[in-house]
């Protein structure tokens, strides 16, 4: 069964539909900005610490798996602390509005 015959013999056809009409015709801010901050800046900012990580101890650390624990320890710390400082920055810029 398609979606449209089973919206056709549904009962509650017309109020289903007046939601939908509803929700669409909400007008708010753009949420992309939260959005990309919230997803896609930690996943940018882990990548990249981690890349520069890597780099910084590929001659420093001799054992491979010590290395890599460190690797991956300093790009979660510096995701966390990018995050949070984020976070504080916000608090303060809706404190100030």
């Amino acid at each position: 069964m398609t979606e449209q015959e089973f919206c056709q013999s549904c009962q509650q056809r017309q109020s289903c539909q007046a939601a939908y009409e509803k929700l669409s015709s909400v007008k708010g801010p753009s949420v992309l900005l939260k959005v990309l901050v919230a997803f896609l800046l930690p996943m940018l900012v882990f990548i990249i610490a981690l890349v520069v990580a890597d780099r910084f101890l590929v001659g420093r650390v001799s054992g491979r798996d010590l290395r890599i624990f460190l690797e991956f320890l300093i790009a979660v710390l510096t995701t966390i602390v990018c995050m949070f400082s984020i976070k504080v920055v916000r608090v303060r810029n809706d404190g100030e509005r």
